[in-house]
């Protein structure tokens, strides 16, 4: 099985705030887009220091993270990102990684776009209950 690795598009929630809101043209939005790979181990949205920075996003907090080889590390969190995987989007932090590392897509962002990892195809695809809007589960 390969790695799945996806367009993501990246936009600073602030930023598009104070432009609705008629304080900033759209030009100043601060966006990007990259690639990024899917890993359901990883909890949360992991963006590189230098996406981060290019964003403007603002350290909110310090989480510590295991990695895989039981390593531990202290490691800034930062948002608010929007971010937007096909038709589908949604508003979070991320845990800031090291400069020129990997963009990762974790679990939480599968839970809210209600995406599910294909990986014979390697691509990410809406349940078959909601095909067209995630369907988020109240209950």
């Amino acid at each position: 099985m390969g790695e799945i690795i996806v367009d993501l598009e990246l936009e600073n929630f602030g930023d598009r705030v104070l432009q609705q809101r008629g304080y900033e043209p759209e030009e100043s939005v601060r966006r990007l887009s990259v690639k990024a790979i899917v890993d359901t181990g990883v909890v949360m949205l992991v963006l590189p220091q230098d996406v981060v920075t290019t964003l403007g996003l603002e350290t909110q907090r310090t989480v510590i993270v295991a990695y895989a080889d039981e390593r531990k590390e202290d490691r800034p969190v930062a948002g608010a990102v929007t971010l937007r995987i096909g038709n589908r989007t949604m508003t979070t932090e991320c845990i800031v990684g090291p400069p020129l590392s990997e963009p990762l897509i974790g679990q939480v962002v599968l839970e809210e776009l209600d995406l599910l990892p294909d990986c014979q195809r390697r691509r990410l695809v809406p349940r078959p209950e909601s095909p067209y809007f995630p369907l988020l589960k109240l209950k």
